[in-house]
């Protein structure tokens, strides 16, 4: 048996091995290495997939968020409500920024903001909520959004993990993640569900202006080359990247399928281990599962983590530590205990191997081992 992988971009890569090689060379011979045609190719692609008013590429989901908080114009001191269970990145920029993180818990089946908490954590401070669309499913975004627009608050959906998941409203109709609020961001880190060969990243909006006005940050605040209207960055996407990405776009929906069918079939698979909680479908999205993340109950996840290691099948941690107990966000007066579901799933989170080229074989591999471990060496 192959070495099993956490994700196999080798393998996705040599299934459309032409696409991406000829788009490549055709980057490479056009030598229009900044802000080229694949660029503009793929942020027109991105915008009709979305469907959506405006698609502003940069160069990475880091910088996308920073972006976002600038064209909203938030100031030094303002506010931001951001899950204390989230990659570092959604609370750097708030950081970065001069702005205050407001740390909100998680719910215990999603992953996501506690959104019956939001109301409470709102002062004449806060500007801005970020929910973040955590392992590949929606947050519940008509809650948060009848929050935010009851208090005039905006709302940047950190959508890193859930490009291409549909959120549904009570009525029956969809949405793209990221496309809800004032302005959603992504990142196309390579082993995001559209993912690129280096750094890249994205903003999403319906509001043309403000798809304007961060399109201006992201290239030094200028519209027009030499004049600067306002504090910008430099942060673009590469050319070379955008070519590969506006191929591996056309298949994110199959993609997305095929991690669906290997979820499917850890879901059947763990359905009767009680120590082992499969991961939540929330009925207001789809899953397009960036992880399939589990839960171990009775203090068994590490063992599980070793047992599994030594079997040669990896897994991983996402986050052994939530944020506001991680060391460079002490300062802002935050103990132990202040979040306990977040503090909770740091203990007991695990993400399996899941990807687009998952074999069969290898994944009845797993399988066996996680079952085997829970009827009998972890007992």
């Amino acid at each position: 048996m192959d070495k099993i992988q956490m994700v196999d971009l080798k393998g996705q890569y040599l299934k459309i091995k032409p696409e991406i090689d000829n788009a490549l060379l055709k980057a490479v011979e056009d030598a229009a290495y900044i802000n080229g045609p694949q660029v503009k190719q793929f942020t027109e692609s991105l915008k009709s997939f979305n469907k959506v008013a405006a698609a502003i590429t940069c160069a990475n989901g880091t910088d996308a968020l920073q972006i976002a908080m600038m064209g909203l114009g938030f100031k030094p001191g303002d506010e931001v409500i951001v899950p204390a269970f989230t990659y570092i990145a959604t609370v750097e920029v708030i950081a970065l920024l001069g702005l205050i993180p407001k740390f909100i818990d998680i719910r215990e089946d999603t992953f996501e903001l506690d959104y019956t908490q939001l109301e409470a954590l709102i002062s004449d401070k806060t500007v801005g909520v970020v929910p973040v669309h955590l392992f590949g499913q929606c947050s519940n975004m008509e809650a948060v959004l009848a929050v935010a627009k009851e208090y005039k608050i905006a709302v940047i959906e950190d959508t890193a993990q859930a490009m291409g998941a549909q959120y549904i409203y009570g009525d029956g109709t969809t949405a793209f993640a990221g496309t809800i609020g004032d302005i959603g961001t992504t990142s196309f880190f390579p082993s995001k569900n559209l993912g690129c060969f280096g750094d890249g990243g994205a903003l999403l909006t319906q509001n043309v202006e403000l798809g304007e006005k961060v399109q201006i940050i992201a290239n030094h605040g200028q519209r027009k080359k030499y004049y600067h209207e306002t504090i910008g960055v430099n942060s673009r996407l590469d050319n070379i990247q955008a070519a590969i990405l506006d191929v591996k776009l056309r298949y994110l929906n199959h993609y997305s399928e095929s991690r669906q069918k290997v979820a499917e079939k850890y879901d059947e698979s763990f359905k009767d281990l009680t120590e082992l909680i499969i991961p939540n479908r929330a009925k207001y999205s789809t899953h397009v599962f960036n992880q399939y993340t589990c839960k171990v109950k009775n203090g068994k996840r590490d063992k599980l983590k070793a047992y599994l290691h030594e079997k040669g099948i990896p897994t991983m941690v996402y986050y052994p530590v939530p944020v506001h107990l991680q060391e460079a966000y002490l300062v802002y007066g935050y103990k132990k205990g202040d979040y306990p579901v977040a503090e909770r799933m740091c203990d007991e989170v695990i993400s399996l191997p899941i990807h687009t080229e998952m074999k069969i074989e290898v994944q009845e591999f797993i399988i066996e081992n996680i079952i085997n471990f829970f009827n009998k060496d972890g007992k």
